[in-house]
């Protein structure tokens, strides 16, 4: 991911505003792939596996705070906010850097966790954090007069950390799911998601198909000796390991884990993994940003 962010003004030349506006109407944002270049390293094949929701996870004892996100997320689909914010990824506009608040019991904040590695949605620019749910949060905070706190960590840890009340709100490109239910009170949906495959730019076992089922008949060929690289604590680690909550038969091949997507990527151009399956937006992002890496 760490070489995404170097260069996401070239990530946002390539993602186009409709598919913001797509995104944020619960339709899933779908970049175009067509005109892949053939040296490309890697590239997306770019047919939804899943369709998943997010949403904002928050502390299950503060019914209050659950009760004025759900009223913000609202407002901000009516108001064209959610849409203006997706346009500054996936559009013609520009991110705007979030700046955290030093965590001070004696001040009125908001914490939010999240795992800043997983752009567009959460990722860092210097001391800045970048993305569409870090400026949601942000808007958020403001509209509720509260300094906001955003705390970095392991993607594993995000929601726990909402339980175990050490912060009030989960940002993260969190999928909701019966599991992180029990652990968190999730608000309406604000974007609909889905899992796709990243394979080697030369690797054409895939470009024929025309649909998931087409997809999945190649993947369930696979066996153990197959590798398929994603995010730890993801959907896509649930899909390839199989999920009874999300309906995922899983596959045969090898899930191997990474801290984020970009390094799971990275691995599949040194030959570590043969496939990723990661969230769609953040593929898009991160083969278009080392595609551009000469």
């Amino acid at each position: 991911m760490k070489s995404a962010k170097k260069i996401i003004a070239v990530i946002l030349a390539v993602i186009t505003v409709a598919a913001c506006f797509a995104a944020c109407s619960k339709d899933d944002a779908k970049p175009d792939t067509s005109d892949v270049n053939a040296a490309s390293k890697v590239k997306v094949i770019d047919i939804n596996l899943s369709d998943e929701e997010y949403a904002l996870g928050v502390d299950k004892e503060n019914a209050e705070l659950l009760e004025q996100a759900n009223a913000f997320i609202k407002e901000i689909k009516e108001n064209g906010k959610l849409d203006e914010i997706c346009n500054h990824y996936f559009g013609d506009g520009e991110p705007v850097g979030v700046t955290s608040a030093v965590e001070d019991p004696s001040k009125d904040q908001l914490i939010v966790a999240t795992n800043a590695e997983f752009e567009p949605f959460e990722y860092k620019q210097g001391d800045q954090f970048c993305g569409i749910d870090m400026e949601i949060v942000q808007a958020f905070a403001q509209s509720i007069g509260k300094e906001l706190v955003i705390k970095d960590m392991k993607f594993d840890a995000v929601v726990l950390s909402v339980q175990q009340q050490k912060a009030d709100l989960a940002a993260a490109g969190l999928t909701v799911n019966p599991t992180r239910a029990e652990q968190v009170n999730f608000t309406e949906s604000y974007y609909a998601a889905s899992q796709q495959l990243i394979v080697k730019g030369d690797d054409t076992k895939f470009d024929a198909c025309q649909s998931a089922d087409d997809i999945v008949a190649i993947l369930n060929e696979f066996d153990a000796s197959v590798k398929i690289g994603g995010q730890n604590g993801t959907t896509g680690q649930s899909y390839i390991q199989g999920d009874e909550e999300f309906g995922f038969a899983g596959l045969k091949a090898t899930f191997v884990g990474y801290d984020n997507g970009s390094l799971a990527v990275q691995d599949l151009i040194n030959g570590g993994v043969d496939y990723v399956i990661i969230d769609a937006a953040p593929a898009a992002a991160i083969t278009t940003a080392i595609n551009a890496v000469a």
